[in-house]
């Protein structure tokens, strides 16, 4: 491990984070998550982040995609709150009621379009709660104008947290936009982006380093191979999502996030192989992930 970064938590630690509902709980006091993804090409990316989201507790997902792609989510999320991403405005929405938590998830599935460069500006200037950058929105943040939307949202007195979940090759494109050198070692990469962000980094892979803007580095170090597919990123993605909606501090959902994730990647290969888990089978096994997690 290297010496920058902090040992990933215990099971017992993670467990004391899992969000239980309520006795008296309801769909809107467990959490509502808006999902911006999706575009017309890649469906299946809001369907997987979406799934993965409700799987993990929230307990309301109102997810927004181009037209193109609404009936294919609609079709195969039937619990799913699907709309045209047209009528995205998080700048109209009111901020959440005290005990009715929100967060958002936007970039699973962007490609790099202009009319998408808009939708991600006026997210992170405008949602007010934990916004989470994920996917081809990252590549749209890679920029001046990324760099700078960033900072504003850092420097505004209402500021929520924003949290971005690069692989690899998306945390070098990042770092070369904001003059970091990619060849630093994950921890210290991560912790680069963090800085020059202003946002918590989810730098992930078979060993995942969390880091924020204070230079604090967490590792997560269980990661497994039967991840290594397509749209495994944007299931990630709704978990981590998920949990900010349901009141976790960034930090805490992106370990929990995270732990929940290969722990369902590692139950699907036992049950299923690494050979043959599917990106479905990981939001599938999230159950034997928590459970394993609380120790029932």
């Amino acid at each position: 491990m290297t010496a920058s970064a902090t040992p990933a938590r215990t099971d017992a630690q993670l467990a004391a984070l899992l969000p239980h509902p309520a006795a008296d709980a309801n769909k809107y006091t467990r959490g509502k998550l808006y999902l911006v993804a999706g575009a017309a090409p890649y469906p299946g990316a809001a369907r997987l982040a979406g799934t993965a989201a409700e799987r993990t507790g929230a307990g309301y997902v109102e997810l927004f995609c181009a037209g193109k792609s609404l009936l294919a989510v609609r079709c195969s999320s039937p619990s799913l709150v699907t709309r045209d991403w047209r009528t995205w405005h998080p700048a109209r929405l009111e901020p959440p009621r005290e005990g009715h938590p929100w967060a958002c998830v936007i970039g699973c599935g962007f490609d790099a379009s202009p009319a998408l460069m808009e939708l991600l500006a006026e997210t992170v200037r405008a949602f007010p709660a934990p916004l989470l950058v994920d996917g081809g929105a990252l590549g749209l943040l890679a920029g001046e104008t990324g760099l700078r939307l960033a900072a504003e949202r850092a420097a505004s007195s209402e500021a929520a947290p924003l949290v971005l979940t690069p692989h690899g090759g998306e945390a070098a494109r990042l770092a070369r936009a904001a003059g970091v050198s990619d060849t630093l070692d994950a921890p210290d990469l991560a912790g680069a982006l963090a800085r020059a962000y202003h946002a918590l980094c989810v730098l992930k892979g078979p060993r995942t380093f969390i880091a924020d803007a204070s230079g604090a580095v967490e590792l997560m170090d269980r990661g497994t191979p039967a991840l290594a597919k397509a749209g495994t990123g944007d299931v990630l993605a709704g978990i981590i999502g998920a949990l900010l909606a349901q009141g976790l501090a960034p930090r805490d959902a992106a370990a929990l996030g995270c732990a929940l994730h290969a722990e369902a990647g590692r139950a699907a290969a036992d049950a299923l192989t690494d050979i043959c888990t599917t990106t479905e089978d990981v939001i599938a096994f999230l159950p034997a992930a928590v459970r394993a997690i609380a120790g029932a």
